[in-house]
């Protein structure tokens, strides 16, 4: 083993636990956006108490995930100099505008936010979330855009050994870009689909037996429908299933784009992905080795059913005729078992929503067992999106920048092993740490649930509640 494995482990970790964070922020803050609407145009207390609840969970996720992403910016000048000096001139204008524009954004109006309860009239305070969230998808367009620029790079010319931007246009309208910011911004709706379900459904068991001794399915009387009781969690679940379920056929329109991209873009990926050795017409699709489906692999590439579909070994040898001797094929097994992994839980993920809304149709109770089964939601999606994202990067080894520039010619020339080893051993430490904080903030508020209102919920304004009200505005703060 030598630096270059130390520097890609390095970087897959780090890159794989920040990623963790990323799509819940994305997702969650959409749906307290949501929740914090409906409590506006309603003046239901329980939505109030809904998007607090779920406004903490996503301050914690947002603050762990400023705090982890911090670590690729090093990560760049520390291990990968060689690739920072290629992409930089061209990475400059979409990351730069990423900070200005759209991280500022975020963080200011999140900011406001916070603070601004009962100090900001509330449609301005309304504004601030849906700015905030604004500015994190902006965020995401930037960034994806970039990096799918690594994997399709246009708008450039290489000078003296560097990339460099000739078309700014080209680079945020690249169509991978276009057809994977679709695609990642959905399974984030999915991933904080799955964790409002997962929470949910702990609420709903945990208050039931507290208020029964068991778990039946109580009936949802109107005289039941009080702050706190399953009534509230139910609304919560069900608007956690319908987005869950839009987000997931989302997801499988735009994964068909990137498919197409992929085959034109990256025969190697799809190649490895699906482990066709050689050039096929009428590519069969096999869901596991020994299985095969004939004609689909290539209807899904190119929508032909008998498309001729590139394989790994004949890709192999005409990129040696271009780019020189060298092995260009991926981890193959990795990339096959991630795009089948990542297909198996996204779509139980899909499943149980779709499951659920069955179930709870026509203001039917949840039943006791869905409740339960509901904290599944909470880990698929997430290995979902770690599956695609290894599909995505390790798929395009042994590039960096597909045809430009080697992950091997990437490397900081002056680090060493033991460098590399020892900030390795740090980051692990230091993010099995943030883990452990992470995971203990989260269980600990959704085990103590909303907090009790002690003001008016009245969402017109600060200036309609009584004095005494007034007074106690202060206990709506964060």
């Amino acid at each position: 083993m030598d630096a270059l494995d130390l520097a890609r482990w390095q970087f897959g970790v780090t890159t794989v636990y920040h990623f963790l964070f990323v799509p819940l922020t994305i997702g969650l803050g959409v749906f307290v956006a949501g929740l914090q609407t409906a409590w506006h145009r309603t003046g239901k207390e329980h939505y109030l108490r809904l998007t607090r609840f779920f406004g903490k969970l996503f301050l914690i996720n947002f603050a762990m995930g400023v705090v982890t992403g911090i670590v690729q910016e090093f990560q760049f000048g520390m291990n990968w100099s060689e690739y920072s000096t290629f992409v930089g001139d061209v990475f400059g204008a979409p990351l730069a505008l990423e900070a200005l524009l759209a991280f500022f954004l975020e963080s200011t109006f999140l900011g406001l936010w916070i603070f601004g309860w009962d100090r900001l009239p509330k449609r301005v305070h309304l504004a601030c979330i849906w700015a905030a969230v604004l500015g994190s998808n902006i965020s995401a367009y930037f960034i994806l855009a970039a990096n799918a620029w690594m994997k399709h790079p246009v708008g450039y010319q290489v000078v003296d050994g560097r990339a460099r931007m000739t078309d700014l246009w080209a680079v945020l309208t690249n169509p991978t870009a276009l057809a994977q910011v679709p695609h990642v911004v959905a399974a984030a709706f999915v991933v904080a689909g799955g964790f409002v379900i997962a929470v949910s459904g702990y609420r709903i068991t945990r208050e039931r037996r507290a208020a029964t001794g068991g778990d039946a399915a109580v009936p949802l009387t109107r005289a039941a429908r009080v702050p706190g009781d399953p009534a509230m969690w139910r609304g919560a679940l069900r608007g956690a299933l319908v987005m869950t379920a839009i987000a997931g056929a989302v997801l499988a329109g735009t994964g068909d784009a990137s498919a197409r991209y992929m085959g034109e873009q990256q025969p190697m990926k799809l190649a490895a992905a699906e482990g066709l050795r050689h050039d096929t017409a009428g590519a069969p699709f096999s869901p596991v080795p020994g299985i095969e489906v004939p004609n689909l692999l290539s209807l899904l590439a190119a929508h032909d059913p008998q498309a001729r579909v590139q394989g790994v070994e004949d890709i192999q040898r005409r990129y040696q005729a271009e780019f020189g001797p060298a092995d260009y094929r991926p981890n193959i097994p990795v990339v096959y078992w991630s795009f089948r992994l990542m297909i198996v839980f996204g779509l139980s993920t899909v499943g149980l929503s779709l499951l659920g809304l069955w179930l709870t149709r026509r203001r039917r109770p949840v039943p006791a067992w869905f409740a339960r089964a509901g904290l599944l939601a909470l880990p698929l999606p997430t290995l979902a999106v770690i599956a695609g994202w290894l599909l995505s990067e390790i798929g395009r080894q042994p590039w960096t920048v597909q045809g430009e520039l080697l992950t091997a010619a990437s490397v900081s020339p002056g680090v060493s092993l033991g460098e590399v080893a020892a900030s390795l051993a740090v980051f692990t430490v230091l993010y099995g740490a943030l883990a452990i904080a992470e995971a203990r903030l989260l269980v600990r508020h959704v085990k103590a649930g909303p907090d009790p209102l002690t003001v008016s919920p009245d969402p017109r304004g600060p200036g309609d509640v009584d004095a005494e009200a007034a007074r106690l505005t202060p206990t709506l703060m964060y």
